[in-house]
C-alpha cells in the first residue's frame, strides 16, 4: 500500500492551479497565492520528490489524431502467475493505453485507442490474443467518454 503524505492548503492550492492548465507559470501562481515563486518551484520539487504529482503531461484528442475508437478489452488469464510477462507484451502494443491488474472476471483490464473497426480487430486478434498466458478477450466498445477528471484535491 502507498505512504499517504499529509498535504497543506497551499500545496491543495498549487495542485488546484495546475491541474486546470498545467502551462500556468510558476510566478503567476506565485502572485495568485501572493508567495514567491522560488516557494512554488520547491513546493512542486517535493511534491515530485514524493511521488504525489508525476510530472506534467500534453494530453493528445486521439479523435483528432484519427484515432477515432476507444474500447475496453478484459484479459482472460491461463493462470495468475503469468501475468508479469502478459504485462511485459501487452506494454509493448501502442494503441494499448491504458492497463490495470483486476479482481473479478479479468485478470487485465486495458483501454484500447485505434483508428476504425478493422485497425481494432488487428490489435486484438493479431497483437493481443497471440500473446502466451492470454486465454481469451472480451471487448467493450465505447460510445464516447462522459466523465472524465482528476481525483478531487480537498482543501
Amino acid at each position: 500500500m502507498s505512504k499517504i503524505y499529509e498535504i497543506d492548503k497551499l500545496d491543495r492550492e498549487i495542485m488546484g492551479i495546475l491541474m486546470k492548465d498545467a502551462k500556468v507559470p510558476y510566478t503567476d501562481i506565485a502572485k495568485r497565492l501572493i508567495v514567491s515563486p522560488g516557494t512554488i518551484h520547491v513546493r512542486m520539487k517535493r511534491l515530485e520528490r514524493l511521488g504525489i504529482v508525476r510530472g506534467a503531461t500534453l494530453i493528445l484528442n486521439p479523435a483528432r489524431i484519427g484515432y477515432d475508437m476507444t474500447a475496453f478489452v478484459g484479459i482472460y488469464l491461463i493462470k495468475g502467475s503469468a501475468y508479469s510477462e502478459v504485462i511485459k507484451e501487452v506494454d509493448r502494443i501502442p494503441e494499448i493505453i491504458e492497463a490495470h491488474f483486476t479482481t473479478g472476471e479479468y485478470s487485465i483490464f486495458v483501454k484500447v485507442v485505434c483508428k476504425n473497426t478493422e485497425h481494432l480487430r488487428e490489435v486484438i486478434n493479431d497483437k493481443l490474443q497471440t500473446i502466451n498466458g492470454i486465454s481469451r478477450t472480451e471487448t467493450i466498445i465505447s460510445l464516447g467518454e462522459s466523465i472524465k477528471k482528476q481525483v478531487p484535491i480537498d482543501s
